[in-house]
């Protein structure tokens, strides 16, 4: 999932920048004018963050998906799948030598991508957090932006492992105690997100700033509240469903409140992005913005590739690791 949201995250940076074909400008390298990157502008850091971010994930789920693909090579049944499923298994032969390297590396891995996740959405956080426009000027950004992305990408796993634990019956793989403690990761790190949403509020007012002051107003009692209450519903009142345990066992009510959760993220962006735009400084650049066509084509046209990329993955290689189900199956039982 996450591979597959950075594909998408890694177009809009491109699209930004009014002339995609040169995006390698802002690649750090020696070009023939000996010109190189603004290091002090966001969309330098993004391309970091997005990349570093790809990489990392990208090793971390190969090299995890090794011994399924050394399985899926021995029971193809075309030779095209057993060489292409033998290249890419890099002739895993599943000795104790393979084992022994394939643990030390994959906790490597996630040593990294830990600090990674941190890393990464600060730095998202910190292309609002440099600008002084009210309302994005904020050091409660990075911290904030870290919980969201926690607090959004369970909710996310969530939508799609429920249709998918249907649809291929992997109720006895995907259980509703795994689904239980997703929703209780959900639920604490929606707190962290309220946490974040009434600190923006107290840090406006107590600063004495009269513009934070009018953007978190404006938010609130202006042309854009519907969207700014729907996300308060969404992010902080939808996730306390899940003190109660007969909800968190509920798939229904676990996909219905993902879902909602996945749209109250959703208008969060929208919210903290339009409405310190529409209403800066100056009164006579003030403005009401309304997605156009394009708009929703290119954000729909995102979650079109997600899902295609999403299909084809769940189509040709293992959705659940194989290797990890024969673990939990040839550990012996302890007597109750």
């Amino acid at each position: 999932m996450t591979l597959f949201a950075v594909a998408c995250a890694g177009l809009f940076p491109l699209l930004h920048l009014g002339r995609p074909i040169y995006f390698y400008w802002l690649l750090p390298y020696q070009d023939t004018m000996g010109l190189w990157p603004q290091f002090r502008s966001p969309l330098v850091w993004d391309v970091f963050a997005v990349t570093t971010y790809a990489t990392v994930s990208l090793v971390y789920w190969y090299v995890g998906l090794l011994p399924d693909l050394a399985t899926m090579r021995d029971r193809s049944s075309s030779s095209w799948g057993r060489r292409a499923y033998g290249f890419l298994s890099l002739g895993w032969r599943g000795d104790g030598r393979h084992w022994a390297h394939h643990r030390k590396l994959y906790l490597i891995l996630a040593g990294l991508a830990t600090p990674l996740v941190v890393s990464v959405h600060s730095i998202v956080g910190l292309d609002f957090a440099v600008a002084i426009l009210p309302g994005w000027h904020s050091t409660i950004f990075p911290p904030y932006f870290v919980g969201g992305a926690i607090f959004s990408g369970f909710a996310m796993v969530l939508t799609l492992v429920i249709p998918l634990r249907i649809l291929f019956r992997l109720q006895g793989l995907i259980t509703l105690r795994h689904l239980e403690l997703m929703a209780m990761v959900v639920l604490a790190t929606g707190w962290v997100v309220t946490y974040g949403y009434f600190s923006e509020f107290f840090t406006a007012w107590w600063s004495g700033d009269e513009f934070e002051r009018f953007v978190n107003a404006n938010r609130a009692l202006g042309p854009y509240a519907p969207c700014f209450w729907a996300m308060m519903v969404c992010n902080v009142l939808v996730p306390q469903l899940f003190w109660s345990r007969r909800l968190r066992r509920s798939p229904p009510v676990l996909f219905a409140a993902a879902l909602a959760v996945n749209l109250g993220m959703w208008l969060e962006r929208f919210v903290i992005v339009v409405t310190s735009l529409h209403r800066d400084y100056l009164p006579s650049s003030w403005g009401m913005y309304i997605p156009t066509f394009w708009d929703w084509s290119t954000f729909i046209g995102t979650i079109g590739l997600f899902l295609a990329l999403l299909f084809l993955f769940v189509r040709l290689l293992p959705a659940i690791s194989m290797s990890e189900m024969r673990e939990l199956v040839a550990q012996p039982r302890i007597p109750k």
